[in-house]
């Protein structure tokens, strides 16, 4: 059971971040925000020809939670389809770290989202259409938290 504390998953995501950087070129770049808090993301992907996700950077301004899910968002997500990394939630990248605190539970949101914001721009970018993509948003509000998942 979740206790409120930061799981050792979260502190080891935090302070040994995976996947920290830029991929020049990348097929892909998705950045999310939540106005509210000030936390931003950025996910680069690098998709070969097979729509397999070789490559997935991150950069996010945040807390240590945002660096965590970012952190293990890009873990999920690297060497799977295009489709696959679709299917990735914020649930799946909170039960991944061990939980959050709920004051955080946007953090693992906006993961969700950068992912498929950067999806998106591959989408656009190669003039395709990925099933079940919708249009990600820009900036992630506690309001749509509480009606999420």
């Amino acid at each position: 059971m979740y206790d409120g504390e930061y799981s050792e998953k979260v502190i080891d995501h935090f302070t040994n971040p995976r996947n920290v950087g830029e991929i020049a070129n990348a097929s892909g770049v998705g950045t999310v925000g939540n106005a509210k808090c000030g936390d931003i993301m950025r996910i680069f992907l690098d998709i070969d020809e097979n729509q397999i996700i070789r490559d997935c950077k991150f950069k996010t301004f945040g807390c240590g939670a945002a660096v965590a899910t970012s952190s293990m968002a890009t873990e999920m997500i690297k060497g799977k389809t295009v489709q696959e990394a679709l299917e990735l939630t914020n649930v799946a990248v909170m039960q991944a770290l061990g939980g959050l605190p709920q004051i955080k539970i946007h953090c693992s949101l906006l993961a969700e989202e950068a992912v498929h914001a950067a999806l998106w721009d591959y989408a656009e970018k190669n003039g395709i259409v990925i099933e079940g993509l919708k249009k990600p948003k820009t900036d992630i509000n506690d309001e749509e938290i509480a009606c999420s998942r």
